[in-house]
């Protein structure tokens, strides 16, 4: 995959493509080893720092105590280790961002940390004054840095990959047929044309062709089609899907890196590789201090060298530059973000990449998969229609009596209805099933048939009326047949969640287009969008082609947050400006993207944007802050008030450097005090 991470920030390194969507395909053990890395050199800095700042002699002067002589050399020394083991990475930073020209943190720490490393000394071998020794300074600016870092980085932590959660949908073995044997090889093992054994219940090894049997199979982990679908000989069948009730017998057409599995996995990794190169906030305002830092220091040394004054322009300008350190710009970021998820996970808000939740605020467009996102991703009874004396009641617990033995997905539907309704459902006997046609028992002496069209066929019989009316509607229609009459129908469909309207609602009110997306038929998804009130429908979408989808909208200009739960959706979700998975979805969905809802309930995304708007309002007013006290603070410090008598000690500067890392902290942890429940985000949003 190739590099896109910014130059200059040390945590990139091992990390590929520094992005919306950062190193996936990486994030194996880097991202671990990068927040276990920081966490040590903080820990063991912060042990050396101690030391250190305790007898650096302007420290002691601060407090108003004396170095005794014996301990002159431990700060310089220890300094001397804080400088080189702990400030390495940026010092490593700093050199990656003057090679491509783009001055930002990484160099402003690493000029500020240099310069008080070589004026500390010089003052301890009494070249320099006593006035610029800055061992203390040294020790807490890197010491602080590191601990900036190790939140970002333990933030930015991912432990699951997309293209492995991918890999893990497919056989361990595959049982081939060769003659009348049957033999067990590794799905890798498999050749075009080689015929497999699926049994029911299994998984689909490769794609192939169905050369014998007739099963149904759940393709949603790789379509998102909510219902499974009947497959026979000669339809295609993909790797990774499950036969549900009947074997099959399949020839392999396409193994490796040519089945649909593949392609898909090769989406997301594209996808991730060219996600959003939006450059961080704090590297833009780090290098635009660097240049007001560099341009002060270089006015000071000019103006105090005009007026005759060399020791005195050496002092100020090693001042301005070790005062113009970024302490609070260096958290002033990574400490909301880390705020901010941790406040996210407790209202079940999983924050997988801080660039997904900053670019969430500038989001306006949503789009949904409908299946298991606006919808619960499972068939429900939604209408029950009599015939001849039955009464609705009556049909659904003699369909549930005579479904009861069976474990597709539709069955459930029925039983679970049944006992929803609070019906006596009596027991059935000499239960059969027939793929694709239906099943039968005998209930109460009575021969209960329940199925499709081609059941009603073999008896001749013809559907009742409200069945056309069903079928525009996108429903899943199912006859009973009662000792060979029709008893009535079942309509079925993916039932739309409760709190879809309220979400797409509220969207509406923050001036959010909604966009549903399907791999279903129109007609199921014109129903659903008609009810929840959604600007525009994608039906009938491949899966290959959500990603073209998302990717079409953002060529209109469109800031896309894709909200989504199953494979079929990780490439659309890897690609989108801010990609929301479903926590109950697959894992490669949750893997491809930045935000992670523990919940189904799609107003979860409204609670997201307005996270991501606090968070962002507190960044920019820490930023401000941050460096608004280097705009006061580095002019004062160059001499800026000499002529009026007041040149600002470097005692002022340190404390109100302290200072502006403790308001920084303080507004950070007014984030805690936003509510993320969805119910109550939408109705503050509603209101």
């Amino acid at each position: 995959m190739p590099h896109g991470e910014h130059a200059g920030h040390p945590e990139h390194a091992g990390r590929e493509g520094h992005s919306g969507h950062e190193g996936h395909a990486d994030h194996g053990g880097h991202g671990g080893d990068h927040v276990a890395m920081f966490r040590r050199l903080f820990q063991t800095m912060t042990v050396i720092a101690v030391p250190v700042v305790a007898f650096d002699p302007m420290f002691a002067d601060l407090l108003g105590y004396e170095v005794p002589g014996w301990a002159r050399w431990i700060a310089p020394v220890l300094g001397t280790v804080v400088y080189v083991w702990g400030g390495r990475p940026f010092l490593t930073g700093a050199v990656d961002e003057i090679r491509s020209r783009k001055p930002g943190m990484m160099l402003l720490i690493g000029l500020a940390i240099t310069v008080a490393f070589v004026s500390s000394w010089g003052s301890a071998l009494g070249v320099l004054s006593h006035e610029l020794s800055f061992w203390w300074e040294l020790a807490l600016l890197v010491v602080i840095m590191l601990l900036g870092h190790w939140i970002e980085m333990a933030s930015l932590a991912q432990t699951t990959s997309a293209l492995d959660s991918l890999a893990a949908l497919l056989s361990d073995e595959a049982e081939v047929v060769d003659g009348d044997q049957v033999r067990r090889v590794s799905p890798d093992a498999l050749a075009l044309g080689d015929v497999v054994l699926i049994r029911p219940g299994g998984s689909i090894p490769a794609d192939g062709t169905v050369v014998e049997g007739s099963a149904n199979l759940d393709e949603s982990m790789v379509t998102g089609e909510s219902r499974t679908v009947a497959r026979t000989v000669g339809d295609s069948v993909v790797a990774g899907t499950v036969a549900t009730d009947s074997g099959l017998r399949v020839r392999v057409t396409a193994v490796g890196d040519q089945t649909a599995l593949a392609g898909i996995a090769r989406l997301v990794a594209d996808a991730q590789a060219s996600s959003s190169k939006t450059q961080r906030l704090a590297d833009r305002a780090a290098g635009w201090l660097f240049w007001f830092a560099a341009g002060s220091a270089a006015l000071t040394a000019i103006s105090w060298l005009a007026l005759g004054m060399p020791d005195t322009a050496v002092v100020r300008v090693i001042t301005v530059l070790v005062i113009a350190c970024p302490h609070a710009l260096g958290l002033a970021i990574p400490l909301v973000v880390s705020i901010a998820t941790e406040r996210a996970a407790r209202s079940g808000v999983l924050v997988k990449d801080r660039l997904a939740l900053e670019q969430m605020r500038t989001v306006d467009t949503v789009l949904f998969d409908k299946t298991g996102t606006l919808t619960k991703g499972a068939p429900t009874v939604v209408e029950v229609e009599p015939a001849g004396p039955y009464t609705a009641d009556e049909v659904l617990a003699l369909a549930a009596a005579a479904e009861s033995d069976s474990e597709h997905p539709l069955a459930t539907a029925i039983v679970a209805a049944a006992s929803h309704r609070g019906l006596t459902v009596a027991r059935a006997a000499d239960f059969s099933s027939e793929p694709a046609t239906g099943v039968v028992a005998t209930v109460d002496g009575r021969r209960v048939e329940v199925g499709g069209p081609r059941m009603l066929t073999v008896h001749d019989a013809a559907e009742l009326p409200v069945a056309d009316r069903w079928r525009t509607e996108g429903a899943i229609i199912l006859h009973v047949v009662v000792d060979g009459a029709v008893a009535g129908a079942v309509k079925l469909a993916d039932d739309i969640r409760p709190e879809s309207r309220d979400a797409v609602d509220a969207l509406h009110r923050l001036g959010v287009q909604v966009v549903m997306i399907t791999g279903d038929a129109r007609a199921v998804a014109e129903t659903v969008a008609a009810e929840l009130g959604v600007d525009r429908v994608y039906a009938e979408v491949r899966p290959e082609d959500k990603a073209g989808t998302v990717a079409a909208l953002q060529a209109e200009g469109r800031v896309v947050a894709m909200v989504g739960d199953g494979v079929n959706d990780a490439p659309a979700l890897a690609g989108a400006d801010v990609g929301i998975a479903i926590g109950a979805g697959t894992d490669v969905a949750i893997a491809s993207a930045g935000v992670v809802l523990a919940s189904s309930d799609p107003r979860s995304v409204l609670s997201v944007i307005e996270l991501s708007r606090a968070g962002y309002r507190k960044m920019q007013q820490n930023l401000w802050w941050a460096a608004g006290y280097n705009l006061v603070s580095v002019p004062l410090a160059a001499g800026v008030l000499a002529p009026i008598g007041f040149v600002m000690p470097m005692s002022v500067g340190a404390i109100l450097m302290s200072a502006s890392t403790i308001v920084v902290a303080l507004n950070s942890q007014l984030l805690r005090r936003l509510d993320l429940d969805p119910a109550s985000s939408a109705a503050r949003i509603l209101r």
